[in-house]
């Protein structure tokens, strides 16, 4: 197959008539267009870029949407979450997942991380989210939770033994999946106990995959860690001996000098989710301090119930317009660092071969309508597709080669049946 639009967004900057040659799930190469052949995808008036790469999320959640709103975190968590949660079957999971996922391929996110929880004892609640995107068609990281902490619902919870041995026992089931991988994930440093966080560190260490973990999202979770192991949040990882370059924190809002420094030392790396943080009231992320100490970044639109929009693209413009208002510097973090975080950053932290328009790269890949308003006057059109884009300029999305979205509409299942499903599932819920 051979895509053939206007423009191209290489790592070299736009290039005009040139085509994408894509074979086996991966781009061959990207060179200036020659005669046509048979295989050909022509998109006139369109741009090709990176698909998105989301770093965070509960898929699931996107079911909750609207139930928690207006809330502070332990509202949400104890009015909302808790509660709603319980009424899912392994049906309903799946149904929330393939309605996240929709919503991320429609706005050109191409790659999901769901940091997934309902375990009810076992892998078959993941199985249904995995078959899920598999359907929907996006790459799926399936971030394994393992959470013990005896204050959440049964079904979160198993011991770390246990924990450990699903999480091997699924990451062995997917191994050779070409667009699905699992990483373990300890919930947090208050979700998971020190055994339980050492034996997600164990697992990826032994699996050779990164490790997701909950770090420092709301100033309560400081004060609890300092008060129940006698250090912050990030020094108590450590202390664990599990800051490094496997480990990515999600979130790392109340973070001091120190810690910041210190996850740049280890190498360890951030899921960075300004619209959640902002949402539930969290507060900003030293994104640039971060940046300058060398900690790797990817972005994140963490749950649908603690956002309410599933869009990396937003994620981009977020990240950027936070760090102006933070620092009162309309310098601080340029649209070019933030559509790298949300493409490029994010797949290099996941350990993914995506995120760029380059030959060897797995090929997921976004176009977008030149002629939509939202990208009109033609300037930059870089900043333009950070600051001012409207997912509807999103037309055509290609996962692994395979096109999952066409001429703005879901490709791979009956997008009217899922919602009818999702309308199903949620009917008569209020808060």
């Amino acid at each position: 197959m051979r895509l053939r639009p206007d423009l191209v967004l290489t790592p070299d900057g736009w290039q005009a008539g040139h085509a994408v040659l894509v074979t086996d799930g991966r781009i061959v190469e990207v060179v200036p267009s020659e005669s046509p052949g048979p295989d050909d995808v022509w998109l006139p008036g369109k741009a090709l870029l990176p698909g998105g790469v989301n770093t965070h999320n509960h898929t699931f959640q996107s079911l909750l949407r609207g139930l928690g709103d207006d809330l502070d975190f332990m509202g949400w968590r104890d009015r909302v979450l808790y509660p709603f949660s319980q009424r899912l079957d392994r049906a309903g999971i799946k149904a929330g997942a393939a309605l996240a996922f929709t919503e991320l391929l429609l706005h050109g996110a191409t790659t999901c991380v769901d940091f997934f929880y309902l375990q009810d004892e076992g892998n078959e609640n993941a199985e249904a989210v995995i078959e899920a995107a598999r359907e929907v068609g996006i790459r799926l990281v399936l971030a394994r939770t393992l959470y013990d902490w005896d204050g959440a619902p049964k079904r979160y919870r198993e011991t770390p033994a246990d924990a450990a041995r699903r999480t091997r026992e699924l990451i062995a089931a997917h191994r050779h999946d070409a667009t699905c991988v699992v990483h373990p994930a300890p919930h947090s440093p208050h979700g998971a106990s020190p055994a339980m966080i050492r034996a997600g560190w164990e697992v990826a260490e032994a699996e050779g995959t990164p490790f997701h973990i909950h770090v420092a999202e709301g100033r309560y979770e400081g004060e609890r860690t300092l008060k129940e192991h006698g250090a912050t949040p990030v020094r108590y990882l450590d202390r664990l001996g599990v800051l490094g370059p496997r480990m990515i924190g999600v979130h790392g809002v109340w973070l001091d000098d120190e810690e910041i420094a210190l996850m740049g030392a280890r190498g360890a790396a951030l899921s960075y989710c300004p619209s959640s943080n902002m949402f539930l009231g969290d507060g900003i992320t030293r994104i640039p301090e971060m940046l300058r100490a060398g900690v790797r970044i990817g972005l994140g639109t963490d749950g649908g119930c603690t956002n309410n929009r599933q869009s990396v693209l937003e994620e981009m413009r977020m990240t950027s317009l936070l760090q102006r208002v933070r620092l009162l510097d309309g310098t601080a973090l340029p649209a070019e660092r933030a559509f790298a975080m949300g493409t490029r950053g994010g797949a290099e932290i996941l350990g993914l071969e995506t995120g760029r328009l380059a030959s060897g790269q797995l090929a997921d890949l976004v176009a977008v309508d030149l002629d939509d308003p939202s990208l009109h006057p033609r300037h930059d059109l870089l900043k333009s597709v950070v600051y001012a884009m409207s997912p509807r300029a999103v037309t055509d999305v290609w996962v692994h080669g395979r096109r999952v979205v066409a001429n703005g509409r879901l490709a791979t299942v009956d997008q009217a049946a899922l919602m009818a499903r999702v309308r199903e599932v949620t009917h008569g819920w209020t808060r």
